[in-house]
């Protein structure tokens, strides 16, 4: 069979991978939200980054974190999905004839990966109340700390600080596993999570420089996560079989 018509003829994942993946990221929800409403672990990490002697992170203006991981390591990323979103435009306005049809879907998808992922999480934020680390008054900053689900005291503009945004420049870059599905599943699920791990690199590198908390980072790696098994679990359903109407049964 040619290979476009067996990627078509075939889910990219087994169903049963893929409700497994579905249930793992509705159990990886109910568990962030308790990590970030019910410990501790954000300012313990934050108090680990924090000089109190100078009443600021160590790192935050310093240059590996400031330029290199925030500037330098970002723009190549953006400019490679901007990339990736003109060459999906394009195939779509003059239909590349040479690109078979299962890549044409995986170079659309990954695009609108790349698109959508970013943009919900910037989204998000904007809904957010919670300040980054850094404005903080536990961190010489002047707004109180709130963990998840707190309501925003009268008074107090809101920090549009939760998810990460800057992890999204490299959790965008998980979407590009379709293009080793469904025939290669390792190579594809390598990609995927190298691609989280570039998030939380970044995310990371972020929570040393007082921008973010641990768990700022971690939601933004699971509304990436959530968004490349929306699109499996699209896929499957748009090559699920319909069922045909039964036929009327004949009167006597």
């Amino acid at each position: 069979m040619h290979r476009a018509a067996r990627a078509q003829a075939w889910p990219l994942l087994p169903a049963g991978r893929l409700q497994l993946s579905g249930l793992a990221l509705l159990v990886s929800a109910v568990l962030l939200l308790g990590l970030a409403q019910f410990t501790s672990i954000d300012l313990w990490l934050a108090d680990s980054h924090f000089d109190v002697a100078t009443q600021r992170f160590a790192w935050r203006d310093h240059w590996f974190a400031a330029v290199m991981m925030h500037r330098w390591v970002k723009v190549p990323l953006i400019l490679f999905g901007a990339t990736l979103l003109l060459l999906a435009l394009s195939e779509t306005l003059w239909r590349w004839p040479r690109l078979q049809a299962a890549d044409r879907w995986r170079l659309r998808s990954s695009a609108a990966l790349a698109l959508c992922i970013p943009l919900s999480i910037s989204l998000v934020k904007q809904f957010s109340a919670s300040h980054c680390p850094w404005s903080l008054e536990r961190y010489g900053g002047q707004t109180p700390y709130l963990r998840l689900l707190d309501a925003l005291p009268a008074g107090f503009d809101p920090g549009a600080c939760f998810p990460a945004g800057h992890a999204s420049s490299a959790l965008w870059l998980a979407g590009l596993c379709v293009w080793w599905l469904p025939h290669r599943p390792r190579a594809a699920a390598v990609v995927f999570a190298a691609s989280l791990a570039a998030g939380l690199g970044l995310g990371w590198v972020q929570q040393m420089r007082g921008a973010h908390f641990l768990s700022h980072t971690l939601w933004a790696v699971w509304i990436a996560a959530a968004w490349v098994w929306a699109l499996l679990l699209a896929f499957a359903l748009a090559q699920r079989p319909r069922a045909l109407p039964l036929p009327s049964t004949p009167q006597a």
